[in-house]
């Protein structure tokens, strides 16, 4: 018999009030009659547990009564950041921990405050990652979780995107982010400091060395310096476009932030159309072709002349392939 469910279990009915056997059975991932077994045992312990008969019937506490026995184990304390993102901390292998933490904040408010906080629980929902995306497999999560906590280095079989693309590191993990529903560890290989994605992570083992992480080190700051640095090797030129109306409306919907704010701190009208003309930062001329490829009719490249060759050779090819289809969406049939 748990001693961690009957605790769960007194801590249910102080947050909940009256409930019935089988809500509780449902809550704690056991049977009803197990359900009953520990009431009992939570009645022979002293707590004032009693029963109401009846079709709203249930289990409650006697008024006035509640418990202090709320304090955190070390793995509920590790989940107390995560108790309003359930999707992530499942990945984490910590939704069971989140769940009896916070259980046992509720139980510690107030019964105003206590109210607030369902109602706000209610009304918001974090959904992290974007759409049009599957979500990655990240079978070594946890494994990391651990390394993390218990700063314990991880041998890893790493698949990266150059030559040779499969590697082999030792890293000492300094923590985690969630990167629009993308999962990172930031950790030291070497006297080096790198990020590495979770989901290409190929094999990974705990090692028996211990490492501490430098005092001075930030994961937040490291973080958003990480970010700047990516974005000033991400983008190595730029090009000058113009932008329909229609275009402008679908620009953020089509490229990155980093673009959609460079053109609309560059933008001039061109014509009386509403045209705009703007410069904007490119990673390469493949790259820039495909993203404003688009935008269809919306977008005209005014340079580079690389840029804007791609372009029309990729308008050609297209006009090559449709071509004969007639404007009925049928092929158009030659005249005798």
């Amino acid at each position: 018999m748990s001693a961690d469910r009957l605790l769960l279990t007194l801590l249910l009915l102080q947050t909940r009030g009256r409930m019935s056997a089988r809500r509780l059975a449902d809550e704690l991932g056991v049977s009803v009659r197990t359900a009953y077994r520990d009431l009992d045992r939570l009645r022979a312990t002293g707590v004032p547990v009693y029963a109401e008969q009846g079709r709203t019937g249930g289990y409650q506490l006697l008024d006035g009564y509640r418990t202090r026995l709320t304090g955190l184990s070390e793995g509920e304390a590790r989940a107390l950041f995560l108790t309003g993102l359930p999707a992530p901390a499942a990945d984490l292998g910590l939704a069971g921990e989140v769940a009896a933490t916070r259980l046992k904040l509720l139980a510690a408010l107030p019964a105003a405050l206590r109210d607030e906080a369902t109602r706000a629980d209610a009304v918001f929902h974090l959904d992290a990652p974007g759409w049009y995306g599957e979500a990655e497999a990240t079978p070594y999560l946890p494994l990391l979780v651990d390394a993390v906590f218990g700063r314990r280095a991880v041998d890893v079989r790493y698949r990266r995107w150059r030559e040779p693309q499969e590697v082999e590191r030792r890293l000492c993990p300094y923590g985690l982010v969630l990167k629009s529903g993308t999962w990172y560890v930031v950790a030291a290989a070497g006297p080096r400091t790198a990020t590495y994605r979770i989901s290409q992570i190929l094999d990974a083992a705990l090692s028996d060395e211990r490492f501490e992480r430098p005092e001075d080190f930030v994961l937040s700051d490291y973080w958003s310096s990480y970010l700047d640095d990516f974005a000033s090797r991400r983008y190595t030129g730029t090009a000058t476009v113009r932008l329909s109306p229609r275009g402008r409306e679908r620009l953020a919907a089509n490229v990155p932030p980093e673009v959609v704010r460079a053109f609309a701190a560059t933008a001039t009208p061109v014509g009386a159309d509403g045209w705009t003309e703007a410069v904007i930062p490119t990673e390469s001329t493949e790259h820039a072709r495909g993203e404003l490829l688009r935008l269809g009719t919306d977008v005209e490249v005014v340079g580079p002349e690389e840029l804007r060759r791609a372009m029309a050779d990729a308008a050609r090819a297209l006009a090559r392939t449709y071509g004969d289809v007639g404007p009925g969406g049928t092929e158009a049939t030659q005249g005798a």
